[in-house]
């Protein structure tokens, strides 16, 4: 059988839950596993994203439909290539609303395209009530519930409001140490490059967390590949 090409939409309604995070997640993995990826920074004002791979993310302007149709467009596209949007909380509305007013959804079954929606929570009701919203809008949606203990800190009632989220599907990105976040954040630093060739001048304590810290998450990645594929294979 024929395997879509799966689309990324990291994404939240509110500010500071990770999603950027996420979607450079995604992309180092890729990276770290010898493979091609197409990324999307929608914030052209502030694009972290698309500044740490310039040349794999597109910049994009969101509020341009110029812009907007040259995205769209490169989503549908079914060459196998994992696409990922970091979609900015201040876009997230104006995002949907896009496309469901295109048909991106329709268009993207009959062009093998799988978009797959990160939604990233921070545990409050109104980030659950978006979370509803998002289900109900598509039902057939694929979407995975993302908690990033560093970004957004989980209270005393985390896990009653997170276990009403309309999605098993989870991922969980753990918090770091201070300084290992910091070098993390670094703006010249890469993840991937890291895993491949360590400096020889890093501190081995920032070397074990940074690689305790990111093995769990890219054996979630792997996981989830290896659970879709399975799930999209036909058996006689």
């Amino acid at each position: 059988m024929q395997r879509r090409t799966r689309v990324y939409i990291c994404c939240s309604p509110h500010k500071r839950t990770g999603a950027t995070t996420t979607a450079r997640l995604l992309s180092d993995y890729f990276i770290a596993n010898g493979r091609n990826f197409a990324g999307f920074d929608t914030d052209p004002q502030e694009p972290d994203y698309g500044a740490r791979f310039p040349n794999a993310v597109a910049i994009v302007d969101s509020t341009k439909v110029q812009g907007q149709v040259a995205m769209f467009d490169r989503l549908l596209v079914h060459d196998e290539t994992p696409k990922i949007v970091d979609v900015r909380h201040r876009f997230y509305e104006r995002f949907l609303d896009t496309i469901e007013e295109i048909g991106f959804m329709d268009e993207a079954l009959t062009a093998m395209a799988q978009p797959i929606v990160l939604f990233h929570a921070d545990a409050t009701e109104a980030s659950l009530a978006a979370s509803l919203a998002l289900a109900r809008r598509w039902p057939d949606l694929c979407m995975v519930i993302v908690t990033n203990k560093g970004s957004a800190p989980l209270g005393h009632d985390a896990l009653d409001i997170l276990a009403q989220f309309p999605s098993r599907r989870r991922f969980v990105i753990g918090a770091l140490d201070t300084t290992a976040r910091a070098c993390l954040e670094a703006s010249d630093f890469s993840l991937s490059h890291f895993l491949l060739t360590p400096p020889s001048d890093m501190s081995i304590v920032i070397r074990m967390g940074l690689r305790a810290w990111v093995a769990p998450i890219f054996a979630q990645f792997q996981t989830f590949e290896l659970r879709a594929a399975m799930e999209g294979a036909q058996f006689l």
